[in-house]
């Protein structure tokens, strides 16, 4: 049974694959309809997960709404144009800045168009700093204080003395770094944008234009959203390290909020100071991008997550037994399991929920350690391997040149061998950084 029941899932996820968007919600929801209808008893719903994601989109969409995202894209795209024959090095910081403050990796929209316009106008391949800057926003998702993923890995990970500050003294400098040297990688890909055929058809064709630097206009309130957001991240991260078992600078008796729950207030408390301070119209935030594209990142969670644990708590016995004599001798195939899995699952913290829990009975029966669980973790971001995740699709759209393309054979496009060489590195750094500073 456990192979017709891993063809369900499978087949319910390229179902949701082809479908597109928040196609694969749905199929993740009709796979556990069909597993429960052959047996398997469905799994727990990733409430907390998603409720998390649900309040930091909300927050987001405030601030977008008071102009807080068009002044961070301004920012960035002075710091672009002021240094702009090293995109390929500085896109990818800001791409992975933005999503290690905001939580989502969903900010990468709205610089995208400016990297590609700048690499463009310089005559550098744009596919090289939008190949990166997408993937160092995907990964940068497990080095965010407030982002789900690593939140409910947190929680996992604190029975065995590593807590919330350990993973993001862990995650921080070891995915940043990889970046940084991915970038170096990233600046080599590719013909020269002169040389590229598909360039220089485009060109001939006049189907492509230079728009030059982009004027947008900054509300009133904009930088006050901003700060109030920073507020709010600031405040998770103090009382996340406060309730640290290791810190107890705060106790549950005395306020009693657990991390999630603190999460979730405090993005809700800066989305209504944004409301009130900033002076939006709150049901302007329902039709923002970000809260658009949030929301249905949460829809996708419930169904792939949902299945994903439904499997795995129906053979959780089997699936320990074939991996805890791997895990001992070979720990960084958590690493490549994590890969695959989130390659699939379109998400961080659907991968998180589903497969981190069952790795710790592993820690606790003592065929795997903490330290692999850990540095294993930057391997959740996989999502740029099948060339149908939004943002890689976006990356595609701006690039006029026709450099950032799809090729014939699924994974030959560009942003393959930067995400690959990204999560190695990250994972490499982490088993060596975290080897010597975990507990």
């Amino acid at each position: 049974m456990v192979f017709l029941h891993l063809t369900i899932v499978l087949g319910a996820i390229f179902l949701g694959a082809r479908l597109g968007s928040i196609g694969i919600g749905f199929a993740g929801g009709f796979g556990v309809l069909v597993l429960a209808l052959t047996g398997v008893k469905p799994g727990a719903i990733p409430i907390d997960v998603m409720l998390i994601i649900m309040a930091v989109i909300a927050c987001i969409g405030a601030m977008q709404v008071a102009g807080g995202l068009d002044f961070l894209v301004s920012w960035a795209e002075k710091l672009l144009r002021k240094n702009p024959k090293r995109i390929t090095f500085y896109a990818p910081l800001v791409t992975f800045f933005m999503t290690v403050m905001a939580g989502t990796g969903h900010t990468a929209f709205s610089t995208l168009p400016v990297i590609a316009e700048v690499a463009k106008e310089q005559g550098i391949r744009p596919s090289r700093p939008l190949s990166i800057a997408t993937v160092s926003s995907q990964i940068a998702i497990t080095a965010s204080p407030i982002s789900a993923a690593v939140v409910f890995f947190a929680t996992v990970m604190e029975p065995f003395g590593i807590d919330y500050i350990d993973i993001l003294l862990v995650c921080i400098p070891t995915a940043l770094l990889a970046v940084i040297c991915t970038s170096f990688v990233s600046n080599m890909l590719g013909k020269e944008l002169k040389d590229d055929p598909v360039y220089q058809e485009r060109l001939a064709a006049g189907v492509i234009k230079m728009r030059g630097a982009k004027n947008i206009e900054i509300l009133p309130y904009a930088k006050l959203s901003v700060w109030i957001f920073i507020a709010a991240v600031l405040g998770v991260m103090f009382y996340a390290t406060a309730l640290s078992p290791r810190v107890t600078f705060i106790s549950n008796d005395i306020l009693p909020l657990t991390r999630d729950h603190a999460i979730i207030a405090f993005m809700l408390t800066a989305a209504t100071a944004i409301a009130v301070f900033c002076k939006i119209k709150c049901v302007e935030v329902l039709s923002a991008p970000t809260f658009k594209s949030g929301m249905s990142a949460v829809i996708c969670v419930l169904g792939v997550a949902w299945l994903g644990t439904s499997f795995v708590a129906g053979y959780t016995k089997e699936i320990n037994a074939l991996a805890g004599d791997l895990l001992n001798i070979y720990p960084w195939l958590l690493a490549v399991a994590l890969f695959f899995s989130s390659m699939l699952l379109y998400s961080q913290a659907a991968t998180t929920r589903t497969l981190m829990p069952m790795a710790a009975t592993l820690v606790v029966a003592g065929a795997a350690s903490p330290l692999t669980l850990v540095a294993s973790f930057a391997a959740v971001s996989a999502l740029f391997v099948l060339p149908t995740y939004p943002t890689l699709l976006a990356a595609v759209e701006f690039d006029d040149t026709g450099s950032t393309r799809i090729g014939k054979y699924v994974f030959d496009h560009p942003f393959f061998i930067p995400g690959v060489l990204n999560i190695v590195l990250a994972v490499l750094f982490a088993f060596i950084w975290g080897g010597i500073i975990l507990p």
